[in-house]
C-alpha cells in the first residue's frame, strides 16, 4: 500500500503500478542522464547513467514492482528493483553482475561470510529523485520502503556507484549501505555497495 511521508507537496511512495509509472520512470531518467544535465550539475548534483527501454522496465517490472514516489500522478523519484533474473535485460551491467559473483558476504564481523549464491539477494538498478525533491529526505524514505516491501523476500540489495558521483555514494552511505568492492568497466570506475534489509545469523 502507498503510505504518505511527512514531506512538501503530498509525496506518496509505494510500489510501482501499470503503464503510466513506467512512463513517469523514463522521463525522469531522461531528464537526469548525465549527458543530459551535463558536467557541471552532474559533479555538484548527481546524475543517471544506464538508460532503460520501456520493454526493459516493463520487464523488470513483471518480475517485481519497483519503489517510486508520486506527487499526484507524477513519479517524483524512484528507486529500481533488478532480481537477478533481470541480469540478462541490461548488458551493461554484467561485469557488476560478474564481480558479484565472486564475492563472500557478511553484515558484520560477528556474523560469518557466506557466498553470494547463498545470500537471498537483488540489486538496486538505478535511484533517482527529481531536483525539486532532493534534500527533503525522499531518498532515505526510498530505501525505507525497500525494506518494508522486500526484506521478507531478501537479505541484501546490492548497487553500484560511479566514484566520481560523489553525491550519490555519500547518500547511499549515510542510509547504511556498506562498500563491498571497487570495480572499473568500459564506462566508468564503480564501488559495489549493498545495504541488509535484515541480519541473518
Amino acid at each position: 500500500m502507498p503510505h504518505q511521508v511527512d514531506m512538501a507537496d503530498a509525496v506518496t511512495i509505494g510500489l510501482s503500478n501499470g503503464e503510466r509509472d513506467l512512463d513517469g520512470i523514463i522521463a525522469l531518467q531522461r531528464a537526469n542522464l548525465e549527458v543530459t544535465v551535463g558536467a557541471e550539475s552532474a559533479a555538484r548534483d548527481g546524475f543517471v547513467t544506464v538508460v532503460h527501454s520501456r520493454e526493459v522496465l516493463a520487464a523488470m517490472h513483471a518480475i517485481c514492482p519497483s519503489v517510486l514516489a508520486k506527487v499526484g500522478d507524477e513519479v517524483v523519484a524512484y528507486a529500481l528493483v533488478m532480481p537477478f533474473e533481470c541480469r540478462p535485460f541490461v548488458p551493461i551491467l554484467e561485469p557488476m553482475f560478474a564481480l558479484l559473483e565472486t564475492l563472500d558476504l557478511t553484515p558484520s564481523a560477528e556474523v560469518p561470510s557466506r557466498p553470494i549464491a547463498r545470500v537471498p539477494s537483488y540489486v538496486m538498478g538505478q535511484v533517482c529523485v527529481a531536483p525539486a525533491h532532493r534534500g527533503t529526505g525522499l531518498f532515505d524514505a526510498l530505501y525505507a520502503a525497500h525494506r518494508e516491501h522486500f526484506a521478507g523476500r531478501w537479505e541484501l540489495c546490492v548497487t553500484d556507484v560511479a566514484t566520481r558521483n560523489t553525491r550519490s555514494l555519500r547518500a547511499h552511505e549515510r542510509v547504511g549501505f556498506q562498500r563491498l568492492a571497487t570495480y572499473t568497466d568500459a564506462t566508468d570506475t564503480w564501488v559495489m555497495v549493498g545495504l541488509w534489509l535484515r541480519i541473518v545469523r
